[in-house]
């Protein structure tokens, strides 16, 4: 999340574009002489960590993972060159290849990281599925309830309502804030697998899918006028609409059960 959001920044303020002439260099050398040479550095070191951190965490699956959690973690590190690379595109070769630095290419480089990003967190739900203390539908009903909270921030720090500029750091933490928010709706559809409360899965995957263009709208893919800022808008009334919906309905399910049944469902 931390890496998604630092290249936001760097992306929103120009600086990946600070060193692609001497690309990977800076300043002609190895270390930054400018800020946006130290952004576009700090945020390639940012990366180059995380980076081990992924791979670490596929290793560690093969050893102690079960078969899923060792897909989510593979996935993310075969996804991981291809992030890497549409990267670099669009820091050095962006005047030279066609579409190199346009709506597409940023397109891309978003869609792949919310795919490691997505990935991630499966494989962390995974690997502590036996530590949870709570059962699932009131782990489900609790991170709907954090997912409806981050609703408003999230809108307060979009382009959607003037009420704070959309300056590259609140772009940030729009980005903080609706990843957490994509984490949240992820958790949830994870736990209600096997619950009685199941099909719910579906309206959350709707809120799931409109957050993903909320995301997508975020990034300057389009031209941002009056009828996308309504797009925009009903985006995130969407997503309140259904997770209210369906928090609604598990509160519900939860206390119609039998106080003996409801600590005994199963991931």
């Amino acid at each position: 999340m931390t890496l998604v959001m630092l290249g936001v920044y760097t992306a929103a303020t120009g600086s990946g574009l600070a060193c692609s002439a001497q690309w990977p260099l800076c300043d002609n050398g190895l270390l930054p002489q400018t800020i946006p040479s130290f952004i576009e550095w700090f945020h390639r070191l940012v990366a180059m960590i995380a980076g081990f951190f992924i791979l670490g965490t596929a290793l560690w699956s093969f050893s102690a993972g079960d078969r899923r959690t060792k897909t989510t973690a593979t996935l993310a590190v075969v996804l991981l060159p291809l992030q890497i690379s549409i990267g670099a595109v669009t820091v050095t070769l962006n005047g030279l290849l066609p579409q190199g630095y346009s709506p597409p290419t940023q397109g891309a480089h978003l869609v792949v990281a919310l795919t490691i990003f997505t990935a991630l967190v499966l494989t962390t739900l995974r690997a502590y599925r036996d530590r949870w203390a709570r059962p699932p539908l009131r782990r489900a009903r609790d991170a709907l309830v954090v997912a409806l909270g981050l609703v408003p921030v999230a809108v307060v720090l979009s382009r959607v309502v003037p009420v704070v500029p959309y300056t590259p750091a609140a772009q940030a933490g729009f980005y903080g804030v609706a990843l957490a928010l994509f984490a949240a709706l992820v958790a949830a559809i994870v736990w209600l697998s096997g619950t009685p409360a199941a099909r719910l899965r579906l309206p959350i995957g709707a809120a799931l899918a409109a957050t993903f263009v909320a995301l997508l709208l975020g990034r300057d893919l389009v031209f941002y006028t009056p009828t996308w800022r309504l797009v925009n808008a009903g985006l995130f009334v969407l997503v309140s609409v259904l997770v209210g919906g369906v928090v609604w309905a598990v509160r519900r399910r939860d206390v119609s059960r039998p106080a003996d049944v409801r600590g005994v469902s199963s991931d």
